[in-house]
């Protein structure tokens, strides 16, 4: 595989996992495999892939202009939680064996997948106990999921959608368009660390970024027009399957 078709590959898999990515939330099943795929080692493919990620934030605001309106203030609260744990996990990256971290990430995804299914249920039940938009959950699951985007990222955005729809909105667009904002300013913290401190190979990052860019622009526009239950489906069977391929190939 020459250097132009290898390009022209991550190019194409960063469009598909921007818009998969911001429609939902499972960026690296498509990016992460496409860096492995080209050649580049998993640590690597690892820092490159949430370097890329970078170019979603943008493209995903752009496009939930209608979705996050009146919600700044919200923002500027939250935001700076999540770009913290961002740093904090780009840190524990660069410090530690990802093997000890990899053991735990397939169940974390299936948690976050199982827990969108669960999300219409769960949401009713908050709904009559009057707690939602109340008590730990918030600041807590946010912290938990910044760290974790910023060490690894695949299956951040599952998780993260599943908070916002718990304890901020019900609403699927909306809260997806929150999910985007939040794993965005993880996203950016962890990758000014990596690019910073770490190995980036900026060859395969520039492709998937521009990729990733356009896709995001139409990722919150697909979860606008398709019926939520679809989207909650088909987020929650690609966040399990990213599970089971996390579990058998762990070091992938």
């Amino acid at each position: 595989m020459n250097t132009v078709v290898e390009a022209a590959a991550l190019l194409g898999a960063g469009a598909v996992a921007g818009l998969v990515g911001t429609a939902g939330g499972i960026t690296s099943l498509v990016s992460y495999p496409a860096l492995l795929a080209v050649g580049v080692p998993a640590l690597a493919a690892n820092v490159a892939n949430i370097i890329a990620a970078v170019a979603c934030w943008p493209g995903a605001a752009l496009a939930s202009r209608v979705e996050l309106e009146r919600r700044g203030p919200w923002l500027l609260r939250w935001t700076p939680v999540a770009a913290v744990g961002g740093a904090v996990g780009a840190a524990l990256l660069l410090s530690t064996p990802t093997s000890a971290f990899a053991l735990v990430v397939p169940f974390l995804v299936a948690a976050g997948s199982l827990t969108l299914l669960a999300q219409p249920r769960l949401a009713a039940r908050r709904q009559r106990r009057r707690t939602r938009h109340g008590g730990p959950a918030m600041p807590t699951g946010l912290v938990a999921v910044s760290l974790y985007s910023g060490y690894f990222g695949a299956g951040s955005g599952v998780m993260a959608l599943a908070l916002m729809l718990l304890t901020v909105d019900g609403n699927l667009p909306k809260a997806n368009a929150l999910k985007n904002m939040l794993i965005g300013a993880a996203t950016v913290t962890s990758a000014i660390a990596l690019v910073l401190f770490g190995p980036v190979d900026w060859a395969v990052v520039v492709p998937l970024a521009v990729g990733m860019f356009a896709g995001a622009v139409l990722g919150p526009r697909v979860t606008r027009l398709l019926p939520a239950n679809v989207m909650r489906w088909g987020v929650a069977l690609l966040g399990i399957a990213l599970a089971v391929e996390l579990l058998v190939h762990p070091e992938s």
